[in-house]
């Protein structure tokens, strides 16, 4: 897969709503998939594509693998932005997700997911990413920062990174 590089992609921005909350009043936890999903969109209309525009030519993006890892409550009218990084193969995507519940103070981590998508065709059936789609998806590598800048500081000194890196993470 790609590695990331210095600028960013767009930051999805959300505010709570009622609706995405549960009966405790914290959002609930399936919706931060809704959010990861919208973070995706908005990337992909930044490289000048739509979604539905890959689908209209016969490109479909599942997801085969999807992980959230819960670190503090967002709570309703909570403003939630969510980061993400991308990296691919010619078959397979990963997006990985840093949401930070922003406010008055400092940005705190509430989130970190990723999502893993096949390339596949009309027939359903696994495909290598067509030229036109890995040209559009070339400006990700330049597009993507590190999860880890935007989740944690960097190590004291003589510390163990091991210990200190969330899992699914390297530094």
């Amino acid at each position: 897969m790609s590695g990331p590089a210095a600028s960013s992609p767009p930051v999805y921005t959300h505010r709570v709503l009622y609706g995405d909350t549960d009966q405790m009043g914290v959002v609930y936890y399936a919706n931060y998939l809704r959010f990861f999903e919208g973070a995706r969109n908005e990337w992909i209309r930044s490289l000048g594509l739509a979604y539905r525009e890959i689908e209209a030519r016969g490109i479909f993006l599942p997801v085969l693998e999807a992980s959230a890892r819960y670190q503090r409550p967002a709570r309703y009218d909570d403003v939630i932005e969510v980061h993400l990084r991308v990296s691919h193969t010619r078959v397979k995507i990963r997006f990985d997700y840093v949401v930070k519940i922003v406010g008055d103070g400092e940005a705190v981590t509430a989130c970190l997911g990723h999502t893993v998508h096949a390339c596949i065709g009309k027939d359903l059936r696994p495909t290598r990413a067509p030229d036109w789609l890995l040209e559009a998806l070339a400006p990700s590598s330049r597009l993507s920062r590190t999860i880890e800048t935007l989740v944690m500081p960097a190590p004291a000194p003589g510390a163990d990174e091991s210990d200190s890196a969330p899992e699914g993470t390297s530094r």
